[in-house]
């Protein structure tokens, strides 16, 4: 007698193909309440282009509702099951499960964390169009073509006649001003989807925007969260890539994933041709002037692109130096000489290191408390995801990336707070030798450190690679106050304390990206746009202090054809899908409505 072994039903894996069987069938019967009720009173659905065409969270039942309501019908999700070969967790109260399924126009993966049967966090994303999908494994080029052909092209062939004809005979559909990270990553992404794209850079070389910055400049992330779409970095790249490095690194990548690549090329500016449907985009390329027409604009001009030059009485008649960080150049010609560095963020700490290094005097000004966190410290917080055992255990960049994307905002900081409050603890000595020496520390908004300081403002903080310590042993020299002025051969501050000086170097940030759009387009179309970077609302109005996604980025604006691309080596990898995907959707003229950030923001 043959006996039959039922599947355990108290499990995670059994907890959460129930709760996929009933969003599926309450899906196919297009029973929004149905779907709701099997979402926690307080629950978070972050969408990433799958089900709204936009970058978008719903927080609370009644906007899980409200969404599953307006988009249901034309999605048309099916299949929802748990990924093959990833079996769910469970941990504390949570089960956990990656997933897949199907749309009308594509397929997507997402992860699922339930708190008692209910979804507490739902991630759905888009990462492939059905019909339009990478040409990768089994369906990659060939190369080669075999048999005869008189009328035969090399590859060199075709790639130097794309070159002569694409934005000359044939205009691009996307055009990316900035091509640093963010617009190579985004570059590539066309190129595999097959979006004729241009990528136009004042540069003279791919990856100058990292070689003309400061000489001391590396990356301050780990490798593991660094890679580019497609080519990670090899085994043997530094933990922490040098500047020329990582410029090399961008050059190579533009020639190997064959983009269009303009270096030498200026954008003098653009507007939109409402009769024609596309934009007239003024271009100077090596001396020649050209109008290119794109129907797609991509800003990727960095969010640390724009530098914001203070303007303090005095300044002009100054009869030292004054410099951006952006433009410093280094510190070999300041050696002996008495240098103030205003601000005290990443670059300053960096520039004041280096200048303390060859010899200079060195005066760094802190305007407002800094969060500090030092690099060994901060590679923990990173350990499970991007890291060198993270790797080992199997955690591939792209799981890190959707583990990462599945925390919504609002939520993030409760995963952060403990880590941080960890870090205080165990680096108790760093600080109080920091405060002792006059140092204003902070840990962000709600104490939970770094990336949510980074996300809602883009500055404020030091990952500490050794300038800390010049600083609590007053080897770097601090004050705290605001400039007053300046004079002949002096920075004042409002208290009076006078800062002899021949350099001073600005290390006050950068504006937000809309600016670009005000200097390329014009100050109305900058303003429709709104503020770019900053959690919250895509409007210039927020709602209260939501936090529901980055303003801008990766996702619609409210100028039609206009997008906005960039942050980090991270970002860039992970949020450039997406954006390419919606590219390439409007590309092939499959409808795209976009779905607003959900109105409901509170929890029932």
């Amino acid at each position: 007698m043959t006996q039959t072994l039922e599947r355990p039903t108290d499990t995670p894996a059994a907890r959460v193909a129930a709760w996929l069987d009933a969003f599926q069938a309450a899906l196919d019967a297009r029973d929004a309440d149905a779907a709701a009720e099997l979402f926690a009173p307080t629950c978070f659905w972050r969408d990433l282009i799958a089900f709204t065409w936009n970058i978008t969270t719903a927080e609370g039942r009644d906007a899980v509702r409200a969404r599953l309501t307006e988009v249901t019908d034309r999605v048309a999700p099916t299949g929802f099951r748990v990924t093959e070969g990833q079996e769910p967790t469970g941990a504390d109260g949570v089960d956990e499960a990656w997933i897949h399924f199907e749309t009308s126009v594509g397929r997507g993966r997402g992860h699922l964390r339930l708190q008692d049967g209910k979804a507490w966090t739902l991630l759905t994303t888009l990462y492939e169009l059905t019909g339009h999908e990478e040409p990768a494994g089994a369906g990659r080029p060939r190369g080669a073509e075999h048999g005869a052909n008189k009328d035969r092209q090399t590859w060199l062939e075709r790639r130097e006649a794309e070159a002569t004809e694409l934005g000359y005979t044939r205009q691009p559909h996307v055009l990316v001003i900035g091509g640093g990270q963010g617009g190579i990553a985004l570059g590539a992404r066309l190129r595999q989807l097959d979006v004729p794209t241009i990528v136009v850079d004042r540069h003279a070389r791919p990856g100058d925007q990292w070689r003309s910055r400061y000489k001391s400049l590396c990356l301050h992330d780990p490798v593991w969260y660094d890679h580019l779409p497609y080519l990670p970095f090899p085994e043997n790249w530094p933990v922490f890539a040098p500047k020329d490095k990582i410029g090399d690194w961008l050059e190579m990548y533009t020639k190997v994933m064959e983009l269009n690549y303009w270096s030498s090329t200026s954008v003098e500016s653009a507007s939109w041709d409402e009769a024609a449907g596309h934009w007239d985009v003024e271009v100077v390329r090596d001396g020649e002037r050209l109008t290119l027409h794109p129907t797609e604009l991509v800003f990727a001009t960095g969010m640390s692109g724009k530098a914001r030059m203070p303007r303090f009485p005095g300044m002009d008649r100054f009869r030292g130096e004054q410099q951006h960080s952006s433009a410093h150049p280094g510190p070999e010609a300041y050696r002996g000489k008495k240098v103030v560095v205003v601000g005290s963020n990443n670059s300053a700490h960096d520039i004041c290191a280096a200048l303390w290094e060859h010899g200079a005097d060195v005066t760094m000004v802190q305007r407002s408390s800094t969060h500090i966190v030092t690099s060994r410290s901060l590679l923990g917080t990173m350990e499970g995801l991007y890291s060198e055992s993270a790797a080992a255990a199997g955690v591939t960049t792209h799981q890190a990336d959707l583990t990462f994307a599945s925390l919504p905002y609002r939520i993030m900081g409760e995963f952060q707070k403990p880590l941080y409050d960890q870090i205080r603890i165990d680096d108790a000595d760093f600080y109080a030798r920091l405060e002792a020496a006059g140092f204003q520390l902070d840990f962000g908004d709600d104490d939970s450190g770094l990336f949510l300081k980074y996300l809602r403002r883009g500055s404020g903080y030091y990952i500490d690679v050794g300038a800390s310590e010049l600083i609590a042993d007053g080897s770097v020299k601090l004050v705290g106050g605001q400039v007053r002025e300046l004079t002949e051969d002096a920075v004042v501050l409002e208290d009076g304390t006078t800062l002899p000086a021949d350099l001073v170097v600005y290390a006050t940030g950068y504006d937000s990206m809309n600016g670009w759009v005000a200097d390329l387009i014009d100050q109305e179309t900058a303003d429709r746009l709104g503020k770019v970077w900053g959690l919250g609302s895509d409007t210039t109005k927020d709602p209260g202090p939501w936090e529901g996604e980055q303003r801008n980025m990766w996702k619609p604006t409210a100028v039609p054809h206009l997008w906005m691309h960039g942050g980090n080596l991270h970002q860039s990898r992970h949020y450039s899908l997406y954006l390419a995907l919606q590219l390439k959707a409007r590309y092939e003229g499959i409808p795209t409505p976009v779905s607003e950030p959900a109105a409901v923001h509170h929890t029932s």
